[in-house]
């Protein structure tokens, strides 16, 4: 059973209270809010492990809403899974750059729901067993679960770390979008290639400030790579 906390936004209260009912059967302990407000208060009252947002909400959309809590060095790193009707591809494209973990489209199976939280927490969480990982002075250490160059912090969300930490333990190498989504999100887990090129496109605005986004090189018609010379 998990013990993981799950915030749920949502304005329509049988969606909600039908997701928190599939949720506390799968184990996990649920907090409900019915807007951005509600739910931003319930955030600062006891942190959750992740957040579920309707992207259709009555005082702020969830996309603006996910978009405030990746601005905010406090919240930046929490995992966010959108809820939502939309279904075109330009929406999923636009949730993802607005800084959501993975996005669910109505209607979705409880089954579906706790398989994509479950792979968003395992994204979230290093299992590794410590090693400091360093590239011409950008250091990733596994156990504190932390990348910093020369002596300040890069701020990454979880799916962007785990793909820089795949990349700086399979340096040099050719990766497909495919291989990708297998190594990073994992094989029983539906995730659409195109997501792949918007986490690189974050990974690399991450590093940029840094002068490190040109490791994250794209290989054309081939994939990408993690390399320290020049493409």
């Amino acid at each position: 059973m998990s013990s993981k906390r799950i915030l749920i936004i949502e304005d329509e209260k049988p969606i909600r209270e039908m997701i928190a009912f599939g949720l506390r059967r799968a184990g996990f302990e649920v907090a409900e809010a019915q807007d951005c407000r509600a739910g931003r208060t319930l955030l600062v009252d006891k942190r959750p492990d992740l957040i579920l947002v309707d992207w259709m909400l009555p005082d702020m959309s969830g996309l603006e809403f996910t978009r405030q809590l990746k601005r905010d060095t406090s919240t930046r790193e929490l995992p966010i899974i959108l809820l939502t009707a939309r279904a075109e591809e330009t929406d999923k494209v636009a949730g993802l750059e607005g800084g959501a973990d993975d996005y669910v489209t109505k209607p979705f199976s409880p089954r579906e729901l706790v398989a994509r939280i479950n792979a968003v927490l395992r994204r979230a969480t290093t299992d590794v067993a410590g090693e400091v990982l360093e590239f011409d002075g950008l250091h990733l250490d596994q156990a504190g679960h932390r990348v910093v160059a020369g002596d300040r912090a890069v701020i990454l969300g979880p799916t962007e770390y785990r793909m820089l930490e795949f990349f700086m333990t399979h340096p040099e190498r050719v990766y497909s979008r495919e291989q990708l989504l297998d190594r990073v999100w994992g094989g029983n887990v539906y995730v659409e290639e195109r997501t792949i090129d918007v986490h690189i496109r974050r990974l690399r605005k991450a590093l940029e400030e840094f002068g490190y986004d040109r490791f994250v090189q794209t290989v054309r018609g081939a994939g990408y790579r993690f390399s320290t010379r020049a493409e």
